[in-house]
């Protein structure tokens, strides 16, 4: 179990330097994935980043958990 969620961990942490790498930008690519939801109309926008918050929350719980464990 440890080891599947280091290498998770890992995973993750290499895929955001990975994706920072490709793009050029730091922090990666903040509200533009694919799933961010965006409504333009003439009177105003609305903007809420759905994806960005999904993914922030995943790899903040498994950093959070690999820490956790391994000061226990």
């Amino acid at each position: 179990m440890r080891s599947a969620l280091l290498i998770l961990t890992v995973v993750a942490i290499g895929a955001v330097l990975t994706i920072s790498a490709i793009t050029g930008r730091w922090p990666p690519l903040p509200g533009r994935l694919p799933g961010d939801l965006r409504i333009e109309s003439t009177s105003g926008t609305f903007f809420f980043p759905f994806t960005t918050c999904l993914l922030v929350s995943l790899v903040l719980t498994c950093v959070l958990n690999v820490l956790l464990r391994w000061w226990r």
